[in-house]
C-alpha cells in the first residue's frame, strides 16, 4: 500500500490509518490493530468496487473489529469470515445473534455511552444519528460511533448526521474519520455530505480529519457513466473544511492507501 508520511504538532506516538475503502479503516496505534466496518469484497449486491481490490495485511492480525451498525455494507458477513470467526467483534446491541448464528465466537455488544478496551487502547462508544434496521427482515440496533483513545485519540463516526453531543466526544481529539458521502448518487437522512461533514469539524475540533465513505463503491454502471461521483465528494469536503474549520488539517487518503502520523 502507498504510504504518506506527515507530522502534526502535539502528536508524539506513532499512529497509522489505512483507508481500506467505504467505511473500512485500519487504525494502528499503541501496538493495536482495529478494523472498522470491514467490507473487503469487490461487490455486494448491485454495487461494485471501483478502487483497488483488498489484499495483504489489511485484514490480518486484527485485534478487534468495530461495527457501527447493521446495514449490509457495514456488517458484511463474508468479509468478517475472511478475518476469522474467532476475531473479537464489537457490535451494537441487538446484532450479536446475526454473528453467533454464523459461527462467530468472540462477540461484544455495546451501546452508546459504553466503554471497553482493546489492548492498551480505551474504546468509548458514541451516539450516531443514522437509521439502524438491517433490511429486509433483520433486527434493529442503534447505530454507534467509536472513540479509540490512548496516548492519541481517533474518532470513527460510522454513518451519521450531525448531532449535538458531537461537541463533547473528546476535548483533545487528534483525528476524525468522517463519512462524507455513500455509494449512490444521492444521500438519504442520517448521513453527512461534504458540507455537513465540514461543519462537524467545528464541533469536534480535531487536529486532523480523514474523509471516508467515498470513492469506493458505486451501483453497476454508475462509476463509468458518472466518474466524478467517485472523486468529487472529497474535493468538496476539502473546500468546505477550509472555510468552516481552517485550523483542521484535512488529509485525503485514496482508498487502499495508508497515512502515517510520524513521531
Amino acid at each position: 500500500m502507498a504510504e504518506t508520511l506527515h507530522q502534526l504538532p502535539g502528536m508524539s506516538n506513532s499512529l497509522s490509518i489505512t483507508y481500506v475503502g467505504h467505511a473500512t479503516c485500519l487504525v494502528e496505534m499503541a501496538g493495536v490493530r482495529i478494523l472498522t466496518d470491514p467490507l473487503l469484497r469487490n461487490r455486494i449486491g448491485h454495487i461494485r468496487r471501483h478502487s483497488r481490490p483488498v489484499h495483504g495485511d489489511g485484514h490480518e492480525r486484527i485485534d478487534a473489529v468495530a461495527i457501527s451498525h447493521l446495514h449490509h455494507d457495514h456488517l458484511d458477513l463474508p468479509s468478517l469470515r475472511r478475518i476469522g470467526r474467532d476475531t473479537r467483534i464489537i457490535v451494537p446491541a441487538g446484532g450479536a445473534h446475526i454473528l453467533s448464528r454464523e459461527g462467530f465466537t468472540n462477540i461484544e455488544e455495546v451501546r452508546a455511552g459504553d466503554s471497553t478496551s482493546v489492548g492498551k487502547l480505551g474504546v468509548a462508544v458514541t451516539h450516531a444519528d443514522h437509521d439502524s434496521k438491517r433490511f429486509p427482515f433483520g433486527p434493529e440496533a442503534d447505530a454507534v460511533g467509536y472513540l479509540f483513545h490512548g496516548d492519541r485519540s481517533v474518532y470513527f463516526a460510522g454513518d451519521t448526521d450531525i448531532f449535538p453531543e458531537m461537541s463533547d466526544i473528546h476535548n483533545d481529539l487528534d483525528v476524525a474519520l468522517l463519512p462524507i458521502w455513500g455509494w449512490g448518487p444521492t444521500l438519504g437522512v442520517g448521513h453527512l455530505n461534504p458540507r455537513r461533514a465540514a461543519e462537524s469539524l467545528a464541533m469536534l475540533r480535531p487536529r486532523a480529519a480523514i474523509p471516508i465513505h467515498w470513492g469506493t463503491f458505486a451501483p453497476l454502471g454508475l462509476g463509468w457513466l458518472r466518474p466524478r461521483f467517485l472523486t468529487k465528494p472529497a474535493h468538496d469536503f476539502v473546500g468546505h473544511a477550509s472555510d468552516v474549520a481552517p485550523d483542521v488539517k484535512v488529509h485525503v487518503v485514496q482508498p487502499g492507501n495508508r497515512f502515517h502520523f510520524a513521531h
